[in-house]
């Protein structure tokens, strides 16, 4: 049987007849491995013997063994994809200057970026805000924005969607994706997949897509025409059963499926649900489930398309054909989902969750894995602020919570007291793509406004929709007005607080927090609660449903147990309780049937690419090669190139290292390149003060990742990063070892450089968590870093950091650098074999400053041939650039 088949639609390659052909049940295969044969077989001209074909089918024997695997496109976000760019216009640069074309540095898959991640709220809570801050918007902005409209015009396969349209993901899952790709040239059908530079990509799951986040260093190695090469990983089955109850939301089940999952140590794994709860999610909460998957770790977190990812395609107005092509598709090449063969799908392991079991939640105060019963929210942050420093606590004195200032809020007192909530935003692409939950949100603070509640002006409330079309839903509702008038505004279509966007608080609260150190907190519809994540000044920061984040408006403070005491008092004076306002899951429903269709999407999306006319107003000349600007603080040509130019070989520091970090469990990508405000007394914010930048101009970190110049000064820079080796200095300093100095990072690193002296990191468990954030390994990488080693890795930071020809190594099992007595003083030398092989183990050399040695062996964290040649060329970027003709 030929696996090459066609029908009424177009050819496909059949994973079925791949299967057959191998003496292998098509049933036995999670769906999520299916798509990954189909990939192999396509890029193989359907040869079921080539190497990756055959791993595949026998995927449970080969768990490690790395694969191809070809995205059919690449999705970008602007703050990781301006970087992206900057780096395919310096590349494009340096190929004219070795003689080759322009050219021949372009995307050969669709690529769409999507400018959602810089907008800030610089106003909220009046109708004015969403028009003020897209203005400042522009004006931080139009250095960025001139690139990627330059980039659209110099590109081919490039588009981008401009600013104030909605984020990423949700236009993703609502718009972009096909589902199933179509070639009209070839008359070729194949699984639409997707790569994108942003963690949460993983959200295009929900829809029966394939995806998942990834460095913007492989991104672009994929644009270019390379595969990513990644180890066949485990799949989890996660069999749900049972019902959501009335009034338990898709939020709350995604916060305790990241707890359970976390505990069931799925990190860089396949999740793929599964069962006859699974039939009772519809789409936008499966997408919420999936858009999660960071959070609790695994690749991916794959649903399965059936009969709702049907009926999700025909409400968010996909034309017809591409309804028909992709049934048939999905249905004729064994990847829609069949109940019946649920007992016969091998899954490595099967989680079983049972929906009714989940209750109302919320997750913090610093991790979204940390999942907290709405009614144990109060003491158990009165148990945080008292705890040791760390991620479940403040490190401060349990008569903190007593905490109270007088405010002077613009002539108004108010009394600023521990536990107050201070930002409350209806935010993130996790919630707004889920109308149950906003009409939920909508539904509560009708009741609220119905009963005469209110909103202290302490507390910053702000919404930006991921799309749209929920403004249009919200406002056939009838809605809009009611959230309005507690101050949920749209104050703009983006990622905004989720991202780190929050913008000031009230002057006087600011002032009243550095001056106090109190311990307020925050409630977003988001994803991510890091420390000073959200806002520096705020230290709890909690995770929760659109509809919790407008109670705990409306409540104030932290220390109110909502589900005990009043959330406030009505017009009548009398005491109002959130089940009184709590909105049903059948009353939801109602209205979202009734207020809900494919028109809302359609006319929300029929002028996606056109732009307001602050972007059209950008005049952009076309060039095959970008013009940079010496004086432009945003925009910078990086030198990662400069070497291969001027033919010079590389060759890492491996040998006299001296320890820059000794960090401990859990740092994230955060904490090792911050995307939130940049301080004025930080190596950053000096750099830009002496190129005449004024602080209110500063913007953010993640906004000035095009230049390596700011971003080199921010890597490590975070103001809550906890480095050992600065002697109890919290934020982004070390001891500068010849001089036993504590210093600014960067400014021990220029003196290393000077010096000739490599640089190692010494990290503990999960380092690199949280976003695929490609400046979390460019950075230590200009500031003279060559080596990590930790007691694991984050999936995509570890790939990062290899992709940009840095030695990730790993503890052995049961060793620490405590354990090993290490504690960053010593020069370390790694001893490299002449022939490298993944994962093997290599010898550490560490000499102590009283010259004894302690020799320990580490596990190369190079998991592929390729990854090791990624190293000896200094990066895979510079491999490419190699290669192209």
């Amino acid at each position: 049987m030929s696996v090459v088949q066609t029908n009424d639609m177009g050819q496909f390659w059949s994973i079925e007849a791949a299967a057959s052909a191998d003496n292998i049940q098509i049933q036995t295969l999670p769906y999520s491995i299916r798509i990954l044969l189909e990939n192999a077989l396509r890029k193989n001209d359907g040869d079921v013997n080539a190497t990756d074909v055959q791993h595949l089918l026998n995927w449970q024997k080969n768990v490690g063994t790395p694969v191809n695997f070809y995205p059919a496109r690449i999705i970008l976000q602007d703050y990781t994809g301006v970087p992206c760019v900057v780096d395919l216009a310096s590349m494009r640069e340096a190929a004219v200057k070795m003689g080759k074309p322009a050219e021949s540095i372009n995307p050969a898959i669709p690529v769409d970026l999507v400018v959602d991640h810089s907008v800030q709220i610089d106003k909220a809570g009046n109708p004015a805000a969403m028009a003020f801050n897209i203005k400042r918007e522009y004006e931080r902005n139009a250095e960025r924005y001139k690139l990627l409209k330059w980039a659209q015009k110099s590109f081919t396969n490039f588009q981008a969607i401009p600013p104030d349209t909605g984020i990423i993901h949700q236009i993703n899952i609502e718009h972009l994706s096909p589902v199933v790709q179509f070639d009209r040239k070839t008359n070729a059908l194949y699984p639409d997949s997707v790569f994108g530079t942003d963690s949460h990509t993983t959200m295009i799951n929900g829809l029966g897509v394939l995806g998942w986040g990834v460095g913007g260093i492989e991104a672009e190695a994929c644009m270019l025409g390379e595969p990513s090469i990644f180890s066949i990983p485990e799949v989890i089955g996660v069999h749900l059963t049972g019902k959501l109850p009335s009034g338990v939301v898709a939020t709350d089940l995604a916060l305790s499926m990241t707890q359970v999952l976390r505990e069931n140590q799925v990190v860089g794994k396949f999740v793929e649900y599964f069962g006859s709860g699974y039939q009772q999610l519809g789409v936008a909460d499966r997408a919420t489930l999936a858009n999660m998957a960071p959070e609790y770790g695994s690749t991916c977190g794959y649903c399965p398309f059936d009969e709702s990812s049907i009926a999700y395609l025909k409400l968010t107005g996909r034309d017809n054909e591409l309804i028909a092509r992709t049934t048939e598709y999905m249905r004729g090449n064994a990847l829609f989902y069949q109940n019946r063969n649920d007992a016969q799908v091998q899954y490595s392991k099967i989680v079983e969750f049972d929906l009714s079991t989940v209750t109302t939640s919320i997750a913090g105060p610093k991790r979204p894995q940390d999942r907290i019963a709405l009614g144990q929210a109060a003491d158990d942050f009165k148990q945080v602020v008292a705890a040791p420093l760390g991620n479940h606590g403040f490190g401060m004195a349990r008569e903190n919570l007593q905490d109270s200032v007088l405010l002077d809020l613009d002539g108004n007192q108010e009394t600023l007291r521990a536990g107050d909530v201070l930002i409350a935003a209806l935010t993130s692409c996790t919630n707004t793509s889920n109308p149950t939950v906003l009409i939920g949100a909508g539904l509560l603070a009708k009741k609220a406004v119905e009963k005469g509640l209110t909103v202290s002006p302490k507390v910053k409330t702000s919404f930006a929709p991921g799309s749209q079309a929920v403004t249009r839903y919200l406002t056939a509702t009838g809605l809009m007005p009611y959230l309005e008038q507690l101050g949920f505004n749209i104050v703009a279509y983006g990622c905004t607080t989720c991202i780190g966007n929050a913008g000031p608080l009230h002057a006087a609260i600011e002032e009243a927090l550095k001056q106090t150190d109190m311990a307020c907190t925050a409630v977003l519809s988001g994803n991510r609660n890091f420390e000073s994540r959200i806002h520096p000044l705020i230290k709890g920061n909690y995770l929760a449903s659109p509809i919790l984040v407008v109670a705990y408006a409306l409540a104030g403070n932290m220390l109110i147990n909502l589900q005990e005491e009043p959330i406030g008092k009505g017009k009548d004076g009398q005491a109002v309780y959130l089940k009184e306002i709590w909105p049903t899951t059948e009353e939801i429903t109602e209205y979202a049937n009734q207020y809900i269709n494919s028109d809302t999407y359609k006319e929300a999306y029929k002028d996606i690419f056109d732009g307001r006319s602050e972007w059209n107003q950008l005049d952009v000349p076309e060039s095959k090669t970008f013009a940079w600007e010496d004086e432009s603080t945003y925009i910078a040509n990086p030198p990662y190139f400069d070497d291969q130019i001027a033919n010079r070989p590389v060759t890492p520091r491996i040998k006299a290292l001296k320890t820059i970090a000794v960090l401990g469990d859990s740092v994230t990508t955060d904490h090792i390149s911050p995307a939130g405000v940049i301080p004025l007394d930080t190596p950053a914010g000096e750099y830009l003060t002496a190129h005449h930048i004024k602080g209110r101009d500063f913007n953010s970190y993640g906004s000035r990742r095009g230049n390596h110049h700011v971003m080199v000064r921010g890597t490590l820079a975070n103001t809550r990063l906890n480095n050992a080796l600065g002697q109890g200095k919290q934020g982004g300093f070390t001891t500068y070892w010849p001089t036993k100095e504590v210093m600014p990072i960067f400014d021990a690193c220029q003196k290393y450089q000077k010096d000739g002296t490599g640089l190692i990191i010494l990290a503990g468990q999960d380092y690199g968590m949280g976003s695929s954030r490609d400046w979390a390994a460019k950075g230590v990488k200009l500031l003279g870093v060559s080596v990590v080693i930790a007691e694991s890795f984050e999936r995509i930071h570890r790939s990062n950091l290899a992709m940009m020809g840095l030695l990730p190594l790993q503890y052995a099992t049961g060793e620490t650098a405590k354990s090993l007595g290490l504690d960053g003083s010593e020069t370390f030398s790694v001893e490299l074999p002449a022939k490298l092989l993944p994962k093997q183990a290599i010898l550490v050399t560490a000499q102590r400053v009283d010259g004894t040695v302690i020799d320990f062996k580490a596990t190369l964290r190079l998991d592929s041939a390729a990854e090791i040649n990624y190293f000896r060329m200094g990066g895979i970027l510079n491999q490419v650039l190699a290669e192209e003709k």
